[in-house]
This record gives structure tokens, sequence and C-alpha cells, in this order.
């Protein structure tokens, strides 16, 4: 046996010599026969003789065969030599799901949150400018549907007609920690028409709200979305739905008050179109400087500081035409008993005094949302007393960002209008 053993590996030492030096020849031979350099390179081939495609695509998230995969996911993907890429996603019934491409492109987002604990497939298709596509798929199961959901509000509603100066404010139900606020502010999406500006800015773990960089355009449309929908907001912890808010932008009605003259300077798109006399807070109570905007309007209320200051200092008052300026309780609003001093003497408990007719006029014309400034008093506006998104500069409300800011394009940024700048605001008496 081990003879017969030898021999065979000696014939197949042989064969592989033969082989060997056959293969010499062929190479001697075909570097004999090569041209000069004008020929084209040869390419991989499959075993029908046609070459492989360029392009490449690969799909990164979610992994094939997956599972317990959120019900927000989107298709993460790299391509090469890609001229042109596209994403499919198909349920198990084999019926298409809408979505998008995200911002550069490497990355799919479904048009809503998928269904719980259903398998689908997903379809990426890079072709090269060889025309032939090459493609990836990868096949997952979404999560079961889980018990802890963060309800996602929106303080505005479809259709609702507001102020320049109105940002948009979003509310989750639960704290969302600050290491998943960068994955919820990418499924936060505006656009607005005509194009502007903006950003989103974090107020508190429960809250996140929008502003222009400068006030909004009389008449621009506003679509806002929250794609949150199965997103996860940590400790196991998900989104419950998507949210998707359209508004419209009113004209451009601009308060400004100016504690010297004790006059308010009411601009409309531009155009000075009233002068009203007031009367400020007085010294022990001040109004406070800077921007704000009306919270909300109550065309017949009462003003009760008893419970806050006593029965010596503290007052049960009827009011007309109120429009809250902070949640401290400063407001805009009618007060006849101060109509000898409007113009002249500060004597209120902080609010912005007028005349019943102002009061009646200022009310029949502006919207929630709308700006005024106030300048020149003792006290300093403290961000977070209401709506004190403008009273922050530019710089300062991009810090409130989970992500990055980038400049847009000069060449795309839209030019400001009258009424659009937020008035400078002096805090000095």
């Amino acid at each position: 046996m081990r003879a017969t053993h030898h021999r065979l590996t000696r014939h197949a030492g042989r064969r592989r010599a033969l082989a060997a030096g056959l293969l010499a020849a062929t190479l001697a031979l075909t570097s004999a026969c090569t041209s000069s350099g004008d020929d084209k390179p040869s390419s991989w081939q499959d075993g029908s003789g046609e070459s492989a495609p360029k392009a490449a695509a690969t799909i990164t998230e979610p992994k094939a065969d997956a599972t317990g995969v959120p019900a927000s996911t989107g298709i993460t993907f790299t391509t090469k030599d890609a001229q042109e890429t596209t994403v499919e996603l198909k349920d198990a019934s084999g019926k298409a799901v809408e979505g998008t491409l995200a911002a550069g492109g490497k990355s799919w987002l479904p048009a809503g949150a998928l269904e719980y604990g259903e398998k689908y497939i997903a379809t990426v298709t890079a072709t090269g400018d060889d025309g032939k596509p090459a493609t990836a798929t990868s096949a997952f199961t979404v999560m079961a549907k889980p018990d802890k959901q963060v309800r996602i509000t929106s303080f505005l509603g479809d259709n609702q007609v507001v102020g320049v100066g109105m940002p948009l404010i979003v509310r989750f139900g639960r704290a969302v920690p600050e290491d998943y606020r960068d994955d919820v502010q990418r499924r936060m999406t505006v656009t607005s028409t005509p194009a502007q500006e903006g950003i989103w800015h974090w107020s508190s773990p429960t809250e996140v709200r929008y502003r222009p960089k400068k006030f909004w355009k009389s008449g621009t449309t506003v679509s806002y979305r929250v794609q949150a929908g199965g997103l996860p907001m940590g400790g196991g912890w998900y989104g419950r739905s998507d949210l998707t808010v359209d508004i419209k932008i009113g004209p451009s009605l601009v308060m400004q008050v100016d504690n010297k003259t004790k006059r308010m300077t009411v601009t409309k798109d531009g155009k000075v179109v009233k002068t009203i006399l007031v009367s400020l807070g007085k010294k022990s109570t001040p109004s406070s400087s800077g921007t704000m905007v009306v919270i909300e309007k109550l065309r017949k209320t009462v003003f009760d500081t008893m419970d806050e200051l006593g029965p010596e200092e503290g007052y049960r008052t009827k009011i007309d035409y109120a429009q809250r300026l902070t949640w401290g309780g400063e407001f805009i609003h009618a007060a006849p008993w101060s109509e000898g001093q409007q113009g002249s003497v500060n004597v209120s408990h902080g609010c912005v005094n007028v005349s019943m007719a102002d009061g009646a006029w200022l009310f029949a014309n502006t919207r929630i949302g709308d700006p005024i400034t106030v300048k020149g008093t003792e006290r300093k506006l403290q961000n977070g007393n209401g709506w004190t998104d403008w009273n922050m500069s530019w710089d300062d409300y991009v810090k409130g960002s989970a992500l990055p800011y980038e400049e847009p394009d000069a060449a795309q940024s839209p030019e400001a209008t009258p009424g659009d700048q937020a008035p400078s605001v002096d805090p000095t008496p």
C-alpha cells in the first residue's frame, strides 16, 4: 500500500510539473502577443460572459434577518460608483411602503411608522455609469408593540393662523434624555413657503421649539412633522405616534413699547398704523424689558392676586381685552382706571395698561404669536417666563439644538422683507 501511494504521489507531481510548464508557456505566448497598450483592459465577467456592474450597494441597517427592529427604523446603506440609487421597502404581502431619501442620500425613511410585529424586505439598487444595476437586500422583523409609549403633542393645531413671532412648540409626555434628543430632532422637519432659515431649540427635557432666524414672513405656510412613532426614547420608552401640523402665518403685526415715552408703536407689514398711550409697571412692580409674544387672549377675565399677595396688597379685578405675555402674569389689557396716567406715569402691577378703546382695537387686530418688545424698564425679562424665544440672540438659540447648526447656502438664503426683523431690545432703564 505504501508503494502504491508513493507511485500515485509521484504521478501527481509530474502532472503538476507539466501543468506548470504549460502555464509558463501560455504566459510567455500571451506576453509576446500583448499590444502596445491601446486595447481596453479586461473586466470581470460572470458565467454568461456579461461583465459585472461597476456600482455596488450594501445595507448597513437593519441587518439581514434582524428581529426586534424599532417601528421607526430607516434604511441605512452605502454605495460605490453609483450614478443613481433607489430604495424599496415591501411588507410580507409585497405591498410597497412609501418613503423618501434623506438629505445626503445615505438613508431612506418610511413615510410613517412600520407595523409592529410585521416582516419587511428592503432593497437598495445602485446603478453606475455603465447602466448596470447592483442590488442589496435585507429582510427584517419589526418589534412587538411596546408597553411604554411616549405621547407627543403640538400646541398648535391644523389650519391655525398665528403671528410672525409664533414658535412651533412640541411637547413630550416624558422627559427625553439628552443622549436621545439628537435622534428625535432628526425626525423633526419643518417646511415653510417661502423657505426661511430656522432651528429647533430644547427649552426643557419635555419641550422643544422652533423659530426662524428672523420673524416669519407674513403669509407663510408652515408644515412641521415629528416622525417619532416607534422611535426609541430611552429607558425602554418609544414614541407613540407620528405628528403632522399645518399652519399659516398672518399679517406682520409688531408692537414696540418705550418706557421713556410711555407709548406703544404698532407696525403692520412694515408701516406704522397706530400709536397708543400706555402705563407700565410702577417701581415696586416694574414691567419686564424684552421681546415677548402674545400667548393667549381673553375678552373678559378676572385678575385675582389675593392668595398670592394677601388681603392687604392683593386685588380681585375684572379685566377686559387681556392678552397674556408672561407666565408670571404680565398682560396687555384695558385699564379704564389708569387712563389719566397713560402716556405719563407708570401705575400698573407690571402689565401694559391701555385705554378701553385702544384695548378693543388691539384685541381685534392681534393674534396669538404677535410679538411685543418693551424697553427701558427696571426689570429684564427672564428667559422661560413665557415664549421668550425671541428674547434670545440667534447664536444663543442655536445652542439649544441637539444637532450641529449648518449655515445655509448664501445664494439660497431668503432676503429679509419689512416686518421680518426682530427689533433690538434695550433692557436698560
